[in-house]
């Protein structure tokens, strides 16, 4: 997906995987499922991530808690460019944007339900909501942050660190 999404094909998955274009058809009906397939495993890699976060929290240390998994996910999204590639690949159509919200309802359970301690008074929807806004609000202003010098980087880390503490606090004195 070098040159977007648009031009990824078959061709050239088949070609750089070196397995036969027939053996992708068997698994992924066209570039849509397949597209749809990764973005389900990178969640399935944040899931874990969240995981090992809420085993840690509620504490009165969330917020270096909070600042930990956001370092660690600053980092798989700078070295790891698929990641970057397909979540842009899904939001492309409004299907891939479809499955992709509802395999991202399983990354945001989790996280309303780590976020409950700090939004008491707040039915598990609205809770939701605020972890779909944690979720979006990190990955564009990680997106954000590689197309920035190199050197910019961990700056906007930073902030994206110092916004998403305010604005949990904020939530947490505002019930």
């Amino acid at each position: 997906m070098d040159y977007g999404f648009e031009s990824f094909t078959f061709d050239e998955v088949s070609r750089r995987a070196e397995v036969p274009i027939g053996t992708l058809y068997q698994y992924f009906a066209n570039k849509y499922v397949l597209i749809c397939e990764l973005d389900r495993q990178d969640t399935a890699a944040m899931q874990a991530e969240v995981g090992r976060f809420s085993q840690r929290v509620p504490a009165l240390q969330w917020p270096d808690f909070l600042e930990e998994f956001i370092d660690r996910m600053a980092r798989v999204w700078r070295e790891d460019p698929s990641r970057r590639a397909v979540w842009h690949a899904v939001q492309s159509t409004p299907a891939t944007r479809a499955t992709a919200a509802d395999t991202e309802l399983s990354l945001l359970k989790p996280i309303a339900e780590i976020i409950e301690p700090l939004a008491q008074g707040m039915d598990a929807d609205a809770r939701v909501e605020i972890a779909a806004f944690l979720v979006h609000t990190v990955v564009s202003l990680l997106n954000y942050s590689t197309m920035r010098s190199e050197e910019s980087f961990d700056g906007v880390v930073e902030e994206i660190k110092r916004m998403l503490i305010a604005y949990l606090f904020a939530i947490a004195t505002s019930a």
